[in-house]
């Protein structure tokens, strides 16, 4: 028998790794696009596509984590791009994609609603938006892992990154590669995140500077909460209670609850609401049960002339009312709910009995209109196609919060601030906001221990709307004049 022999130069078989997963690749389009506003035209190029999020391993260089989905508009303009502004955009939730400001607020297209922000019988459509933010900034709308068209990349848990600090860091990186790839380091950088997208713009502001030396010089916050106590409502924690009770104030006043002084004038109503809350209210909920029977019952008096809730209804509650109690009891004589996100909004339940609605009127009236002229405008506007879902708002029911009771990014805007000296911050808040008060963004800001000079960069802005603001025409047009002022304001060489 005679010994065969490989030939050396004869080709090798490919041996394959067996349930070897293909590698994963970015998927980008870019599209043309004008805008006209009044005798202007602004040219634009948006680029949209999914970015795969990659981190160093020792043994094959780099590990595909995560595909994240984006869409970023570039103005074209003689300023060069390194000087010109960009801006970085996402929503809350955690689980929300960055679809509400990028067609309710930012870009170029916006939700078409009537001019209160109330939706329009379907089909929905987009209008061109004469505020859009883009002749000012550069704008990056990013979906977060498990939202939008944002997935793990198979073999990787999606759980890596729900949590505070995961999401932080998987929203920096990319904020980073982004950056780096698009060759915007030399140019002003800002982000701006409404809800929890506020808490993830505060922690991206320390981790992008501390770890990254990417330096911001603004931040915008939208419907702000960095201190998660001041709005859980747990057992011993009476803080959310007052901080609440202001925008109670202002939802009664809305509805026509208040009795005719307090109707008069909603800013006279608001600051009544705000001086009892700080003062009486909060030092009855302090005494807890050693609170005497006349001072109850005075505490329940002016609560009750406040919200437009009964002496009763506060009394079986034991002055304290969560924000589905509230919204459920306001208007429950008139077979109606008031909206969380925005109380301006009602809406009609099979049972009126209870003290939680069934769903939030003020999200019913804007899923529909926001995600219908989405799919509508990323496949044939904007050319990019894909069949998964896009996930508007995902319930991510396991979202790893910080190690504390509460989670609280306060302290790294703080640190942030004391890193870079330079830094702006801009906070909207909407008086019909129930999701986020306003009075609970002040509270935090009040206690956010800047030296003074720092603390005169915090600038608030209010709006008679509600958690976005901008659904609102009026509110709208104040942010397409303010946020504009703010960048250039930001970006002036000191």
């Amino acid at each position: 028998m005679v010994d065969e022999k490989l030939d050396d130069n004869k080709e090798k078989p490919e041996i394959k790794e067996p349930n070897k997963l293909p590698e994963p690749q970015d998927k980008i389009v870019t599209t043309e696009h004008s805008l006209k506003i009044g005798e202007k035209q602004l040219d634009y190029t948006v680029t949209t596509g999914t970015m795969i999020l990659r981190e160093e391993d020792e043994k094959t260089g780099e590990k595909a984590r995560a595909s994240i989905f984006y869409v970023a508009y570039n103005l074209k303009t003689d300023q060069t791009k390194e000087r010109r502004p960009i801006t970085y955009s996402f929503n809350g939730g955690p689980g929300s994609s960055s679809v509400w400001m990028h067609l309710g607020m930012l870009g170029p297209k916006r939700v078409k609603m009537d001019a209160e922000g109330m939706p329009l019988p379907p089909p929905y459509e987009l209008v061109d938006n004469e505020f859009t933010l883009l002749e000012s900034t550069d704008l990056v709308f990013i979906d977060p892992v498990s939202t939008g068209y944002s997935r793990a990349v198979p073999g990787e848990k999606a759980e890596e990154f729900h949590g505070v600090q995961k999401d932080i860091q998987s929203v920096g990186d990319f904020i980073v590669r982004w950056t780096t790839r698009n060759q915007r380091w030399a140019s002003p950088k800002f982000l701006i995140g409404e809800s929890y997208g506020t808490t993830r713009a505060s922690g991206l502001s320390k981790y992008l500077q501390e770890r990254h030396g990417l330096y911001l010089n603004g931040v915008i916050l939208i419907s702000s909460v960095l201190n998660f106590m001041t709005l859980e409502f747990d057992s011993g924690n009476d803080l959310p209670y007052p901080l609440l009770l202001p925008t109670m104030t202002a939802t009664a006043w809305y509805h026509k609850k208040l009795d005719d002084q307090l109707q008069s004038d909603l800013q006279a109503a608001l600051r009544q609401a705000e001086a009892f809350a700080a003062n009486a209210y909060t030092l009855a909920l302090m005494k807890g049960d050693s609170l005497k029977k006349a001072d109850r019952t005075a505490i329940l008096k002016e609560l009750s002339r406040l919200t437009g809730v009964s002496e009763n209804y506060l009394d079986e509650h034991n002055l304290r009312l969560q924000v589905q109690e509230y919204c459920k009891e306001l208007r429950r004589k008139d077979g109606l709910t008031v909206g969380r996100l925005d109380s301006r909004f009602t809406g009609m339940e099979a049972r009126l009995a209870g003290d939680e609605f069934q769903r939030d009127p003020s999200y019913s009236a804007i899923k529909g209109p926001y995600t219908a002229t989405f799919y509508d405008y990323v496949r044939r506007d904007l050319g990019f196609e894909f069949d998964i879902p896009y996930e508007i708002i995902k319930d991510l029911k396991k979202w790893e919060m910080d190690q504390a009771k509460y989670t609280d990014v306060s302290p790294d805007l703080r640190e942030a601030f004391l890193i870079n000296p330079d830094l702006r911050v801009y906070v909207a808040c909407g008086y019909y906001d129930l999701a986020t008060p306003y009075f609970a963004a002040e509270y935090t800001f009040n206690h956010l221990s800047l030296p003074a000079k720092l603390a005169e960069r915090v600038k608030f802005s209010y709006f008679e709307s509600g958690h976005m603001m901008y659904l609102q025409l009026a509110s709208l047009e104040r942010l397409g004049k303010e946020l504009p002022a703010f960048i250039a304001e930001c970006c002036q060489p000191r």
